[in-house]
């Protein structure tokens, strides 16, 4: 009881962190031709979806995975809202939006699939 809670704490403390770092790294883009390829957005998607599902392998359970997710979820909002001096980390542009809604459901869809161990012995 005591291991899972605490790992539950833990995944959550990494959501945040995640959720912390993203806010930032999410803007990062470079130019190619003209055309802005956000590397940022990318990263962070992806590192987010290989650790929700590492959630779930680790907790042998979707808890982890939702735990993560719900870690990242809350940081990436009090980014996206306005602080007290005005200003926003996540703004409201459309990479940025597209970051909040992809990382939602994608990260959402990889913490309802089953641990790989439960669904072998589904079988």
């Amino acid at each position: 009881m005591i291991v899972r809670l605490a790992l539950g704490i833990g995944l959550v403390a990494v959501g945040v962190v995640v959720g912390v770092l993203g806010a930032f790294v999410q803007a990062a883009r470079f130019m190619v031709g003209g055309v802005s390829v956000p590397w940022g957005t990318v990263l962070v998607l992806v590192a987010l979806l290989v650790l929700v599902r590492g959630a779930v392998e680790a907790a042998e359970s979707r808890w982890g995975g939702w735990a993560l997710f719900a870690g990242w979820l809350a940081a990436t909002l009090v980014f996206a809202s306005e602080m007290p001096s005005g200003s926003l980390v996540v703004s409201s542009g459309t990479r940025q939006l597209v970051y909040l809604m992809v990382g939602v459901v994608a990260a959402a869809a990889a913490a309802t699939v089953p641990p790989y161990a439960r669904m072998r012995r589904a079988h």
